[in-house]
């Protein structure tokens, strides 16, 4: 009779055990499913061509944004790769209304830098001019991770499972603005559309690839 309870107990517990282990975070949603481009728009010079189910820059310097929602809180996660250290490219965040062309996002967003052959201010996982990347973990010809997290003001970087980038423009020391391309100073809304950069017109062999765009809330 002793052994009846402890058995109960036993198959009772186990299940609120792994119930509690293994719930579910929040899943990534692709905005990117390597097979067409639909929902986004290319504005300025050079494009984004769709091959082998990735994205590959080609020529000037130009944006595709994704038109069909703004992003407030959330984390995006870019899986892309570059082919030499001169590769550049970026993530544009917080863009405060649709951009008419290439500049708009500059000067009205922030761009979360992709180029390994630059200072701390301007490489890979820098808020472009504005806040300074605190590591290179970044790979060149290799797939890279990186997932910004938008919480709020703050912009969070992790590059390939490194935290490179805090960056609240409400506390941060900005520099000044010292190149006309470099984004005008100011504050950005909570809520903007997204986009990535083409930007390999310097030289040949800097095109940057991307296999992956997804999104997901905050846990």
């Amino acid at each position: 009779m002793k052994l009846v309870p402890i058995a109960v107990a036993l198959v009772f517990v186990g299940p609120v055990y792994l119930s509690a282990q293994d719930k579910p975070g929040p899943t990534w949603r692709p905005l990117f499913d390597g097979k067409s481009l639909d929902g986004w728009e290319h504005v300025g010079p050079g494009k984004m061509v769709l091959e082998d189910g990735v994205i590959r820059t080609e020529g000037g310097m130009g944006l595709l944004w994704y038109t069909r929602e703004k992003l407030g809180d959330c984390t995006i996660r870019i899986v892309y790769k570059t082919t030499s250290k001169q590769s550049n490219s970026g993530v544009f965040i917080r863009i405060a209304d649709k951009p008419k062309d290439e500049w708009y996002a500059v000067h009205h967003g922030y761009e979360v830098q992709i180029c390994d052959g630059a200072d701390e201010f301007h490489r890979t996982g820098a808020v472009y001019s504005l806040s300074k990347a605190t590591g290179s973990p970044s790979k060149v010809g290799q797939w890279n991770t990186m997932d910004i997290t938008l919480q709020g003001q703050r912009v969070l970087v992790v590059l390939n499972g490194a935290a490179v980038q805090d960056f609240n423009p409400e506390t941060a020391v900005i520099p000044e603005r010292k190149k006309d391309y470099e984004p005008q100073r100011g504050p950005r809304p909570t809520s903007g559309y997204f986009g990535l950069q083409n930007h390999n017109d310097v030289a040949k062999g800097t095109e940057v690839y991307f296999k992956e765009v997804s999104v997901r809330p905050l846990d």
